[in-house]
C-alpha cells in the first residue's frame, strides 16, 4: 500500500521538520520516517473497519426497527443493509481482524460518530434505491459501499478533525489512502471469503528500501546537491526561491542520483507536483527549470548516467 508517492510526501515533509527543529540526528529521523508510514497503513486498516462499525450500526438500528413492527404490527424493516455480504466477508477478514486486535484498534470510542454517518447514509437516495432493487447480488452490495465511502467518507470535515484528534499524522495520510481502501473495495472477490487479501504494508522490500535510501541521501548529501542547483542556476534568482523549494529540489536531485532505473522526467513531475501542493503557486514553474537545468548540466558533466529528450533548439546550437 505504502508506494512511492507516499514515501516522497512523507520524506518532504520529514526532511523540511529535519532542518526546521536542528535537532541534526539522522538516525533519529529516519527512525520517524519509518514510524511515520506505518501510521498511514494504520489508517488505511482503520478506515476499512469503519464499514464494519457502520455495518454493526446498521444492524442494531435494524434490531430495533424489528422489534418496533413486531410491537406495532407495521411494515417490516429491510436488513439487506444490516446483511450487506461485502460488508459482512470484510467483517471476518483474517487479515483485518489480526491487524486490529495487534493494534487495539476499534471505532468503539467514536460511536456516536458512527451513529450519525449511518444517519446520513439513509438519507442518501442512491442508499434507498439499493433497498429496494431487484438486484440482489454480491456486486451491488459491494457497490453500495463504493459509493458510501466516496459520497460520506472521502471528503467529511467532522471525520478529519476526529482522525486529527486521534494521529498528527492521519490528517495529512487521508487523500492518499481514501484512494487504496476505494481500490481494496473494488477489487473484494465474493469466493475469498475471509481469506480475501488485503493490500500489504509495502508492495515489496525494494519500496521499503526507497523510502530509507532517499532520505539518507537527501539528507547526508545536502551540501552536494545544493552545489549543483548554484551551478545551474546562473539564470534564475535562486536567493528568493522558498526554503520549501530548496528542499523539493535537494530531494529530487537526491533520487535522481541514487535510483538509476527512475527516469529523469519521472523525478521531475513527481517534485513539481508536491511543489504545487507544499509550497508557494509559482514553485512549480520554478522547480521544473530548475530540475531541468541541473539534470542537463549533471549528464553533460557525466557525474548522472541518465539520458533525457532534447530541447527545442539545442541540435542547432551544436
Amino acid at each position: 500500500m505504502i508506494n512511492r508517492e507516499l514515501i516522497r510526501v512523507k520524506i518532504v515533509q520529514l526532511t523540511y521538520a529535519y532542518y526546521q527543529n536542528g535537532n541534526n540526528n539522522i538516525d533519529a529521523a529516519e527512525k520517524e520516517l519509518v514510524f511515520s508510514l506505518s501510521k498511514a497503513y494504520d489508517l488505511y486498516n482503520y478506515m476499512l473497519s469503519l464499514v464494519v462499525a457502520v455495518t454493526k450500526e446498521a444492524r442494531n438500528y435494524w434490531q430495533v426497527m424489528e422489534r418496533k413492527a413486531r410491537r406495532e404490527g407495521a411494515e417490516w424493516p429491510s436488513s439487506r443493509f444490516a446483511d450487506n455480504r461485502f460488508a459482512l466477508q470484510l467483517e471476518n477478514n483474517r487479515m483485518l481482524n489480526e491487524f486490529l486486535e495487534s493494534k487495539k484498534m476499534s471505532w468503539d470510542d467514536h460511536a456516536e460518530f458512527v451513529k450519525k454517518l449511518y444517519q446520513r447514509i439513509m438519507e442518501a437516495q442512491f442508499y434507498k434505491d439499493y433497498l429496494t432493487s431487484k438486484d440482489d447480488s454480491y456486486e451491488a452490495d459491494r457497490e453500495i459501499w463504493r459509493k458510501i465511502y466516496k459520497a460520506f467518507v472521502k471528503d467529511n470535515d467532522e471525520l478529519s478533525d476526529l482522525l486529527e484528534d486521534d494521529s498528527l499524522y492521519w490528517n495529512d495520510d487521508k487523500e492518499i489512502v481514501d484512494t487504496f481502501v476505494m481500490k481494496t473495495i473494488k477489487r473484494f472477490d465474493e469466493k475469498n471469503g475471509a481469506k480475501q487479501p488485503l493490500l500489504p504494508e509495502y508492495d515489496s522490500e525494494e519500496d521499503r528500501e526507497f523510502a530509507r535510501k532517499l532520505f539518507r541521501a537527501a539528507i547526508l548529501k545536502a551540501d552536494e546537491f545544493q552545489r549543483y542547483m548554484n551551478e545551474a542556476s546562473r539564470n534564475w534568482d535562486f536567493s528568493r526561491l522558498a526554503y520549501m523549494d530548496v528542499v523539493l529540489m535537494q530531494i529530487a536531485i537526491a533520487e535522481m542520483m541514487t535510483f538509476p532505473n527512475i527516469p529523469v522526467s519521472v523525478t521531475i513531475n513527481e517534485f513539481v507536483d508536491l511543489a504545487k501542493l507544499y509550497s508557494t503557486p509559482r514553485s512549480g514553474g520554478y522547480i521544473n527549470g530548475m530540475l531541468d537545468n541541473i539534470a542537463r548540466n549533471l549528464i553533460g558533466s557525466g557525474r548522472l548516467m541518465k539520458t533525457m529528450p532534447e530541447r527545442d533548439g539545442d541540435e542547432q546550437k551544436e
